[in-house]
């Protein structure tokens, strides 16, 4: 696998290090030793999946807050979008800036890992996009937090205006800071 780590420190683009013949190609797209090399969190304890029908569905931004703070493993297994993430930690040089990248299934099979302490949210760019997350903590319903997905605290440039979007990620209030409700 291929690590890349983004501007936001301890998060990752993941590439597939893919080994070709006539067949087509085989590689990895977890491997415990190699996230615990990159000093990544390497527990996985459950994963989910969301299908989207509509081109310019948005979901996030969304995290959960201490002590059920979670690391996820995203990957678009169908279709591709516009994948973002946020730095929520108040210690961190990067606090409250952002960093967005196109996922998709076909090329790049990319990947992002999201660290303990940051939002997660992505844009469909496809209709019938559907999205696979590996995390490190379970749901905690009472932990699940969010903001607005156009906060002019962050400024995400979004590549498309949302088409869909849930009435719970819609009326999400912008972040509150200092020192975030991580």
């Amino acid at each position: 696998m291929i690590f890349t780590e983004i501007k936001l420190g301890g998060a990752f683009v993941v590439e597939i290090e893919k080994l070709e013949d006539r067949r087509g190609f085989f590689g990895r797209t977890w491997c415990r030793r190699e996230f615990e090399a990159h000093g990544l969190n390497p527990q996985l304890v459950q994963c989910s999946v969301s299908f989207n029908t509509s081109k310019c569905t948005l979901r996030g931004m969304h995290y959960q807050s201490a002590p059920y703070r979670e690391a996820k493993l995203v990957r678009c297994t169908s279709g591709s979008l516009y994948d973002v993430v946020v730095d929520l930690r108040p210690e961190s040089p990067t606090f409250m800036e952002y960093f967005g990248a196109v996922l998709e299934s076909r090329d790049k099979r990319n990947t992002i890992y999201v660290p303990e302490g940051f939002a997660h949210g992505f844009l469909t760019l496809e209709e019938h996009t559907e999205v696979l997350y590996q995390m490190s903590e379970f749901y905690a319903p009472g932990a699940a937090r969010g903001f607005r997905w156009n906060d002019p605290s962050f400024g995400i440039e979004w590549p498309e205006a949302p088409r869909v979007i849930s009435d719970r990620d819609g009326e999400y209030p912008d972040f509150t800071a200092p020192g975030g409700p991580v």
